[in-house]
């Protein structure tokens, strides 16, 4: 059977919805220029908005409302709309430290909240490769970026090497850093999970965020060059603060013929 060129020709289906379906795709590319630094300041007015994405002025308002509650716009009568908050980068694509990450943007400072000895959990001892009732280096940081609180890490260390870095300056040096420096060894690979979590009132108190404010929770268990486990961290960083990035490639599809 033949297509005719009628139906080949034919207009694409339209994209249908609610206008807060329309709302919120005009919400994204404005979010992703706002984070990828394409929009600072003001932004342009929303008759411009509404034209250069082919919608309405409420559409976008309603964009525009989304991004207000997000907390990375402002907006005020006679004075328009602006970027609120800068967001930073936090890189996917190589096992950095936070202070190594954004080392462009200021200097990481840490509040040492809890450094000590502790029996690992037993979920914590089998992560690290040890013994049931074995004692860990457990070290609490809240991190800022100059007056900016951005996240509160967690951390069990392997005891040998724990003890090592509690020697060290926690307060101005990554974990990662140190750890490299007592070992004598470069770090290797890493095994992650990121998820979001709300923020339960005592981390958001310690946070300077909302209660149920949103936030980005990283679970990094990372190991030596030799391929020990060494560090088991959970990380809880303020989503408002921090995205997260990474270039992901396609291997090649193994094709199979029938």
């Amino acid at each position: 059977m033949q297509v005719s060129e009628k139906t080949a020709a034919a207009d694409p289906t339209p994209i249908r919805g609610q206008r807060a379906d329309r709302a919120r795709r005009v919400a994204d590319i404005l979010r992703h220029q706002i984070l990828a630094g394409a929009v600072q300041g003001a932004l342009p007015g929303e008759q411009e908005l509404a034209a250069e994405h082919d919608t309405s002025r409420n559409t976008v308002r309603e964009a525009l409302a989304l991004l207000r509650d997000e907390g990375l716009i402002d907006r005020a009568p006679k004075v328009g709309t602006r970027v609120a908050a800068r967001k930073y980068d936090h890189g996917l694509d190589a096992l950095l430290g936070l202070q190594e990450t954004l080392k462009e943007h200021g200097t990481v400072r840490n509040e040492v909240r809890a450094a000590t000895h502790i029996t690992a959990p037993p979920a914590v001892a089998r992560r690290l490769g040890l013994a049931p009732g074995d004692r860990v280096v457990y070290i609490e940081r809240l991190r800022f970026l100059a007056d900016l609180p951005l996240s509160l890490d967690l951390t069990y260390l392997a005891p040998d090497v724990g003890d090592a870095v509690l020697a060290n300056d926690l307060e101005t040096t990554d974990v990662f850093v140190l750890l490299e420096q007592v070992t004598g060894q470069s770090l290797g690979a890493a095994e992650l999970a990121l998820e979001a979590v709300a923020a339960d009132p005592h981390t958001a108190t310690t946070l300077d965020t909302p209660a149920g404010a949103p936030l980005l929770m990283l679970e990094r268990l990372t190991h030596l060059d030799d391929g020990r486990p060494v560090d088991l961290e959970y990380i809880r960083m303020r989503g408002d603060r921090i995205t997260m990035r990474g270039s992901l490639t396609r291997s090649a599809p193994e094709w199979k013929v029938l």
